[in-house]
């Protein structure tokens, strides 16, 4: 029996809520939350406070772009936090080391974090691909031996940054906007670019989508794995960096529980826990409605552990729609 074509066309024209959703939905509940807190606290978008959210979101936002790729191979990386306290320790102990203020202390502790963290990432990559260790457990061994390691390091104890080069990269501004929020979107345009105009981003996908598919098409699948993971530590150690500068000081608790507020930005900006799915772009997005969020329930008094309450159910929900979404794809 034929199906009229004025019945085809109709159904193909009618609305489909998880379609619209899954392009458009973090977007408009991101808008939602802006309408809703500048009504509730008019000083929400006050130029201060957007810039103390933009500054904020910078700094696990960078991160959360190396993520994306961690989580576009199906992988997971739990040492964020940590990692961005000890490469920044790392740095700002070899500059106290050097004298403390002198001409470009910012290069060497700049340089210092990103090759810890890039360092450390390698290893990670390394216990992953070589010691076949699943990417969970390595990483979540990484979050308490490198939060041990900032502690050792460290004493226990901040070390103060009084170099005024150093500092300007947490507090400076360039042409009204704060520097962090300039590296991050240098950071997040070339990540979009390689993640969707490259040969290394269509194999980070295929990796994600099905390894050993890829790997009987040419990838290096071990390569793969271990660069992104190298990219995640270069980018922890960045914003140790960033977060130092801001503080003006490494602190040996810097970046407690960011790995949630990273993983969550991933996941709400539509990138699938499963791999092969996501962008930079809707990480970014992700992220700022996460930024918005905290900020606003800040803002509203809202106490601090059901902020976190508040993170673990937006985590939850993102990742339940994202396997209705997969399967609802599949047909299943």
């Amino acid at each position: 029996m034929s199906v009229p074509a004025d019945s085809t066309i109709a159904r193909n024209k009618s609305f489909d809520f998880f379609s619209f959703a899954e392009k458009y939905g973090v977007a408009l509940v991101l808008v939602v939350l802006v309408v809703f807190f500048a009504v509730m606290q008019p000083r929400f978008l006050s130029l201060r406070n957007v810039a103390n959210i933009l500054t904020e979101v910078s700094i696990y936002g960078i991160m959360a772009v190396g993520m994306t790729f961690v989580i576009l191979t199906a992988g997971v990386d739990l040492a964020v936090g940590s990692l961005l306290a000890f490469s920044a320790m790392c740095g700002a102990l070899l500059v106290r080391k050097l004298g403390g203020d002198f001409a470009l202390a910012w290069l060497v502790g700049l340089g210092v974090s990103c090759g810890v963290g890039a360092l450390a990432g390698l290893l990670h990559g390394w216990g992953i691909t070589r010691l076949n260790v699943p990417p969970f457990i390595v990483t979540l061994g990484g979050l308490t031996a490198w939060r041990g390691m900032t502690l050792i390091f460290g004493d226990g104890g901040p070390v103060g940054i009084f170099d005024r080069g150093y500092l300007w990269w947490g507090r400076g501004y360039l042409l009204g906007i704060p520097v962090p929020v300039w590296l991050l979107i240098a950071v997040a345009l070339a990540g979009h670019v390689v993640a969707r105009y490259t040969r290394y981003g269509r194999q980070v996908y295929a990796v994600g989508g099905n390894a050993e598919a890829a790997r009987l098409s040419g990838v290096d699948v071990k390569k793969i794995l271990v660069s992104v993971y190298v990219l995640m530590g270069l980018l922890s150690g960045l914003s140790g960096f960033l977060i130092s500068a801001r503080l003006g000081s490494a602190e040996a608790v810097a970046g407690l529980s960011y790995e949630l507020r990273v993983i969550a930005a991933v996941v709400i900006g539509g990138t699938s826990l499963f791999g092969g799915a996501g962008s930079v772009g809707g990480t970014v997005i992700g992220s700022l409605l996460l930024g918005v969020l905290l900020n606003g329930l800040v803002m509203l008094d809202v106490s601090a552990y059901y902020q976190q309450v508040v993170i673990g159910i937006i985590i939850v929900f993102a990742v339940a729609f994202d396997t209705y979404a997969k399967r609802r794809r599949n047909g299943m």
